[in-house]
């Protein structure tokens, strides 16, 4: 009688089970597409607890694991009255003179299809009467011409959870959202508007974070795809193509912005200085070379950025027989040769200088050693721009940093325009006209024919400065 007994119960709870797995098939069939129910289910319980509801006491430890580290890793993100904010809503923005980040540690989905960004909120939460909010996911929020390129996302706040567009795809970390619709195929703009400002806003989530990124550039990616795999863990999200509605247990839209191709260990988030992220640099590039004095090489290697059009060394075969009389090596670089950061970065740590006109190449010396020297060649009339972009980012990397100002009979504008031009006599009456009028003369409308009796002189300090850091010893 037991063992009938027994057999019975053991029918009973394989009929059980059968029944139980044929609803879920079911369920599956009928449901939208891509959502799966029990995956529903783990959003809405992951809702409830957060919303003060559940009593399931696994389910509490597991999302203790998630939630406390979340709410500190978002905190760091807002100082003042805008953390006062995140810790009593949920939500919060962080507005300065540049950047726009606006964060949730609320459970959040965004449709793809639409972009816009659903955000959880409680009945009786301060959160239910803040009004969608239209934000373009860009560092330079100052830069309107710019942020034309780039497509704004709507944030939705929602307390009626049925209201919410269903769950087709979930992921257990939260996501950042920002656009490469910017100032994109220059390198400068790339690292100071998008690849730093990411590192700022990213970094300590330890790759626990994944990028969503709008205004999606396929090669933008590609060329990027190692700091975005030192960055996050995770796949980057395309909404062009990953489609449908995805879930997050918070999120970040935009990119904070501290400086000109710079970082503030004082700013939000607070602690990240130049020397971390091009630590950051050389461990995602595996660049062999932390200091100059490690340099092997009998000569000096000088890296001359050649280039092809505006502000163009019109003597340059003069002047790299010059830097070799004086005992450089010298390899002439061209943009084309720059593209493939994953190669051309290893090249650029093994050189001891830099020397390039004021231009995007010169920001190649991110990927140089601790020590190195760049000496940017100024053309006439760019002086603040070539402080400013390049100089002062320089001394941060713990480089050193020589100038070499041009003449005006160095440029080509002189034989252009004549010594008694308001071109020559006045170049700030040329800048007061506006950034596109000053722009087509000085940056895209000369050309360098360097004094080299001048630049040799600048030429034999760089040699001094090397053979100082080479004597340097542990």
């Amino acid at each position: 009688m037991m063992r009938e007994a027994g057999g019975s119960l053991v029918l009973v709870a394989a009929y059980s089970t059968c029944l139980l797995l044929f609803a879920l098939l079911l369920s599956a069939l009928f449901a939208p597409f891509d959502l799966l129910p029990f995956h529903s289910l783990r959003w809405e319980m992951m809702g409830n607890w957060r919303d003060g509801l559940s009593s399931n006491n696994t389910r509490v430890v597991e999302s203790l694991e998630e939630i406390e580290p979340l709410e500190f890793l978002m905190g760091r993100l807002v100082r003042g009255e805008d953390r006062s904010q995140l810790q009593k809503t949920g939500f919060s923005c962080h507005t300065d003179l540049h950047s726009k980040v606006c964060l949730t540690k609320n459970p959040t989905r965004i449709n793809n299809n639409n972009l816009k960004f659903y955000i959880s909120t409680n009945n009786d939460s301060e959160q239910t009467n803040f009004s969608p909010i239209l934000i373009h996911p860009y560092a330079r929020q100052e830069d309107k011409i710019t942020l034309r390129d780039v497509t704004p996302l709507q944030i939705v706040f929602q307390p009626n959870k049925t209201l919410l567009p269903l769950c087709q795809f979930i992921h257990n970390v939260p996501v950042l959202i920002f656009s490469t619709g910017g100032f994109t195929g220059n390198l400068f703009h790339e690292f100071d508007e998008t690849i730093i400002p990411l590192f700022i806003t990213s970094y300590h989530f330890r790759t626990g974070v994944q990028f969503l990124i709008t205004d999606h550039k396929p090669w933008w990616v590609r060329k990027y795809n190692r700091i975005l795999s030192g960055l996050s863990r995770y796949n980057v999200i395309n909404p062009d193509e990953d489609g449908g509605v995805h879930c997050f247990n918070g999120g970040i839209i935009g990119l904070k912005f501290h400086n000109i191709l710079s970082l503030n260990n004082t700013d939000i988030p607070g602690g990240y200085s130049m020397a971390d992220f091009r630590s950051f640099l050389r461990q995602t590039y595996n660049l062999k070379v932390k200091h100059v004095k490690d340099l092997s090489e009998e000569k000096p290697m000088v890296m001359l950025i050649s280039r092809q059009n505006s502000r163009r060394f019109m003597n340059e075969g003069e002047m790299v027989e010059m830097m070799k009389e004086v005992g450089f090596e010298v390899m002439p670089t061209t943009p084309q040769r720059m593209s493939n950061l994953d190669k051309f970065s290893s090249v650029v740590n093994l050189c001891s200088v830099i020397v390039g006109a004021h231009g995007a190449g010169l920001t190649n010396e991110l990927f140089l050693a601790d020590g190195a020297v760049v000496v940017q060649v100024v053309p006439f009339g760019l002086d603040w721009p070539s402080t400013f972009f390049f100089g002062k980012p320089a001394a941060e990397m713990e480089l050193e940093y020589l100038e070499y100002k041009i003449e005006a009979k160095e440029s080509s504008l002189w034989e252009k325009y004549g010594e008694n031009h308001t071109v020559i006599r006045d170049p700030q009456s040329i800048f007061a006209k506006g950034y596109f009028a000053s722009r087509a003369i000085y940056i895209d409308g000369q050309n360098l024919n360097i004094n080299l009796t001048r630049f040799r002189d600048t030429m034999i300090q760089v040699k001094k400065l090397i053979e100082e850091k080479k004597k340097l010893v542990n």
